[in-house]
């Protein structure tokens, strides 16, 4: 998938803009708070109907303005020329077309125009509670495949059902748990099988991508800790019964699953020093960007947001390398140096086309 054209107008800081980036990497420079993220965001929103912070659509238009409208021309890798159009205004709410015709359903877009984005708060993944590992794992599986997506909503409306009942206590009927016990569990089987499935496929190439950046003799593991590993959902929730009408909520589920991250057969949070977490985060990135290649047949954008920074030369040498390769297809990097991105590439001996952002305005220099 190749973006060709995209289009700003009142999101965030950015007034106006129009670019055309290469069909290979696009460096996209300026100062701290210039907005050079919400060029990326906006690619964002274009593929995942939303932005990659913690913003609502409401606090993702321009001060003092209505509305804001993202358009994107795209072609796939099968050479077929689409257009997605996101509009939000204040008031009427959020639209999202693809190729003119509105979608019923936001979901149903997720996963047509594939994105992985890396960035700085991906290091929530290692270091922040288990819903973070839930949340991306559960943004990944919804662009592979909508019925997980469709399965998880089920679930989430079904358990909060079910914990309305739980509340009930002495006045709850156990006939209408019974009812919602197998429906719940139905989903979150399906749910869990899903997340085991591609947390397997993950591994070996995180692992094998981690040797690559890191450079280090150190394995690492990736896996999906649940107790529906072992034992089936509704013997779960029928053992539990007791346990949930005391608390008043469901105590167990894939609500509460985790993703296991080791290095060296430790917990990565605890004994991964900040160089081996990162090279791990960005494995993982990586290799989610290859398993979404393969089971999709379209190369996602890739984005890799104010990284440099964070990463000393070496892996972003090899980050680069990696990256700059016809697997990976088109990529968007955003940094505040001008001159060292300009260096590095420069270096590597890849094309590429340079954007900076300056008070809200967005244009494309020569190099």
């Amino acid at each position: 998938m190749r973006l060709e054209k995209l289009s700003l107008l009142n999101f965030k800081n950015i007034t106006e803009c129009r670019i055309v980036p290469s069909a290979g990497i696009n460096c996209i420079v300026g100062s701290n708070g210039a907005g050079k993220t919400n060029v990326v965001d906006a690619i964002h929103f274009l593929s995942m109907s939303k932005s990659a912070l913690s913003m609502t659509d409401g606090q993702s238009v321009r001060h003092g303005e209505p509305f804001f409208m993202l358009s994107g021309d795209y072609t796939t890798d099968g050479d077929m020329g689409v257009t997605v159009t996101c509009g939000f205004e204040k008031g009427k709410g959020k639209s999202l077309k693809f190729c003119g015709k509105e979608y019923e359903r936001l979901a149903d877009h997720i996963g047509v125009v594939p994105i992985v984005m890396v960035s700085p708060s991906d290091g929530v993944l290692v270091s922040e509670a288990a819903d973070e590992r839930r949340r991306w794992l559960n943004a990944f599986l919804s662009q592979l495949d909508h019925s997980y997506l469709d399965a998880t909503m089920r679930y989430n409306r079904l358990l909060a059902e079910r914990n309305t009942l739980l509340k009930q206590g002495e006045m709850l009927l156990p006939e209408l748990l019974d009812v919602i016990d197998e429906r719940i569990a139905e989903q979150g089987e399906r749910v869990a099988a899903a997340r085991r499935d591609v947390l397997e496929r993950l591994a070996p190439i995180a692992e094998r991508l981690y040797g690559e950046i890191a450079a280090e003799g150190e394995s690492v593991c990736l896996s999906y800790r649940s107790e529906l590993n072992d034992t089936p959902f509704l013997e779960i929730l029928r053992a539990n019964r007791q346990k949930d009408l005391v608390m008043g909520y469901t105590t167990s589920g894939i609500h509460r699953d985790d993703v296991t991250m080791l290095i060296g057969g430790y917990p990565l949070r605890k004994f991964g020093s900040q160089g081996q977490q990162k090279s791990f985060l960005l494995a993982l990135k990586l290799a989610q960007y290859k398993l979404l290649h393969e089971r999709l047949g379209e190369r996602p954008l890739l984005l890799l947001d104010d990284l440099f920074d964070k990463l000393d030369e070496q892996r972003l040498q090899k980050l680069i390398r990696l990256t700059s390769n016809e697997e990976f297809g088109q990529v968007f990097i955003t940094d505040c140096n001008r001159e060292r991105i300009i260096s590095i590439l420069k270096e590597s001996g890849k094309e590429f086309r340079l954007f900076s952002v300056a008070d809200g305005e967005v244009t494309q220099e020569e190099v």
